[in-house]
């Protein structure tokens, strides 16, 4: 990565950051509206399993979500960081379930939960663009866990509209999003964003 892409993604993930923060902060009901449209938006049904993420530092909860995907019977996994320069590994877990802080402070499945793989990863973000580029903290944790998992798997970032950047600056490495979907919103990889939701 070039030092002035390092710098561009540094100066929009410092804005962006704060922005996710104060929107986190004022609009508490956020992650059930948008549970609500990514069950429209994307399908999953017993025998699937769908990564998610724990929440932290504003971004969206997609526990409601996945709480719902659990009563139709999908599995649901959730990543834990076992080494830091490796990528996450994801493992079993039901709503409910006990976590534990996993490397980098984040809870997460115990070791002795199942390893599993999923087809379907919810993502956080920090800020994302029209063409689902994602900008994320600046880890490399999902990167590596992307890269990780076959091309097919599906990758859904999960965000407030207002996280939509006019470009977000990528490098080599970077995967786009196959879909984001907001509270208004759903933008796809091959297409132009989706009609605002009602």
């Amino acid at each position: 990565m070039t030092a002035d892409l390092a710098t561009a993604k540094r100066d929009l993930r410092r804005a962006f950051r704060a922005r996710r923060r104060r929107l986190h902060a004022t609009q508490p009901d956020a992650a059930h509206a948008l549970a609500r449209r990514v069950l429209l938006e994307v399908p999953a049904a017993p025998g699937d399993v769908v990564a998610g993420y724990w929440p932290d530092d504003g971004e969206i909860d997609p526990r409601p979500l996945m709480g719902a995907w659990a009563e139709r019977g999908v599995a649901l996994a959730l990543p834990a960081v076992v080494e830091r320069a490796a990528p996450p590994v994801y493992r079993r877990w039901n709503p409910g379930d006990p976590l534990q802080p996993d490397r980098v402070g984040i809870p997460a499945p115990a070791a002795s939960a199942p390893s599993v793989i999923p087809n379907l990863v919810l993502c956080p973000l920090v800020a994302f663009d029209a063409a689902c580029r994602r900008l994320g903290r600046g880890g490399g944790y999902i990167d590596r866990a992307l890269a990780m998992l076959d091309s097919g798997v599906r990758v859904v970032g999960l965000a407030w509209e207002q996280q939509r950047a006019d470009r977000v600056p990528v490098a080599a490495h970077d995967r786009s999003l196959d879909l984001v979907v907001t509270e208004r919103r759903v933008y796809r990889r091959h297409g132009v964003a989706g009609a605002a939701l009602p």
